[in-house]
């Protein structure tokens, strides 16, 4: 058995063994386990020793612990477009210089704010099937420049897969780096700094080609000693690390849990990416997103308070028309930027809408 396999045979997937630990009975927990069955529950036990069990708002809890508001019929399946940006199995082409490859349909964590709660731990059929075909269609389109293997969670794959994936596209000229997208050193820290198999495939490869591990910390309390030590062994392999971390309503819309978020990050070497809108997806934005007009509030007040490394991030929504930039109030209405576009036409574009006071997405 690999030790990838050893850990995640150790992760618990049923929501009765959780039940107790948080002291939760009667018709709650009839609930959640209803919930559980549509969307079903990952946690490692270490990353459920990070709850605090006496506090029913503990940040940690609401990531990894269902909650009655996923009930709710409201929001999409798919809010940002991946199926009609899909142009083989497992393979997007949304932006021109970007092919993203979803590898594997599991995490060892289901986060509860998952945009692709439609999948994820759920359904392998949107996952790529063909490692030779990804790479054939990348081949013939030159524009593309960078591959970004995500999921689930890349790092869920086995050595000998993600060894697979490198090999078959290192040696295309055209690639300027490879991303990993990858909540392990977040919730599954030794996955990274106890498989030097691993560590050894990223150091191996990444002489060949730049390899980019883009994580999600979402929250102070996920960095731990276990934590640090899983970044500071993908730094010591070649990795830079970037961090996405997500707008969510009683987790981090507070400026200086944002703030201190941040600049913790930039502390153990993980420079902020962007600070993403939380997306309407079904069973996650009644309980998680956050208006925009407030979004912006907070993330200029956490800016403030940020230094100069930890304050160079977007603050951005995966819109289906592409990566919108949320710049900020302007007079009665909101400012946003075209950060990456699906079409041509609107890359670069500056655009002010009305917004709402309780609106949470663009139409």
């Amino acid at each position: 058995m690999s030790i990838l396999q050893d850990q995640l045979n150790n992760c618990i997937r049923d929501i009765d063994q959780v039940l107790p630990v948080l002291g939760i009975t009667g018709e709650e927990a009839d609930t959640l386990r209803q919930i559980a069955q549509r969307y079903p529950i990952s946690i490692p036990p270490y990353y459920l020793n990070l709850i605090d069990p006496s506090d029913p708002e503990d940040p940690v809890r609401k990531l990894c612990i269902p909650s009655e508001a996923e009930y709710s019929a409201e929001g999409h399946e798919d809010q940002s477009g991946e199926a009609g940006n899909t142009v083989l199995t497992g393979v997007q082409h949304k932006y021109a210089q970007t092919a993203l490859v979803l590898t594997t349909s599991q995490c060892s964590m289901y986060c509860r704010h998952c945009f692709r709660k439609r999948m994820v731990g759920y359904t392998h059929e949107e996952v790529t099937r063909q490692i030779l075909g990804m790479r054939e269609y990348v081949k013939e389109h030159p524009e593309i420049n960078n591959i970004l293997l995500s999921g689930g969670d890349a790092f869920i794959n086995e050595n000998d897969v993600i060894r697979e994936y490198l090999d078959h596209l290192v040696d295309l000229p055209q690639l300027d780096f490879i991303r990993f997208g990858t909540r392990t050193p977040v919730v599954l820290p030794m996955r990274i700094y106890d498989d030097p198999e691993l560590l050894e495939i990223l150091r191996e490869y990444g002489k060949k080609k730049q390899l980019y591990v883009v994580t999600h910390f979402d929250h102070p309390k996920e960095i731990t000693e276990e934590s640090k030590r899983a970044v500071r062994a993908l730094l010591e392999a070649g990795c830079p690390v970037r961090n996405q971390v997500v707008l969510l309503k009683g987790v981090n819309d507070d400026p200086a849990v944002l703030a201190d978020l941040l600049n913790s990050l930039t502390a153990i070497g993980v420079l902020p990416y962007y600070v993403f809108q939380c997306r309407p997806a079904k069973g996650v934005l009644t309980q998680f997103q956050v208006p925009l007009v407030k979004g912006a509030e907070i993330v200029e007040k956490a800016r403030a308070l940020c230094n100069g490394q930890s304050k160079a991030f977007r603050y951005a929504m995966s819109h289906v028309t592409g990566k919108i930039e949320i710049l900020g109030k302007l007079g009665d209405e909101m400012l946003f930027k075209y950060h990456q576009s699906k079409y041509p036409e609107n890359a670069g574009k500056i655009f002010t809408a009305s917004v709402r006071e309780d609106q949470c997405w663009l139409d």
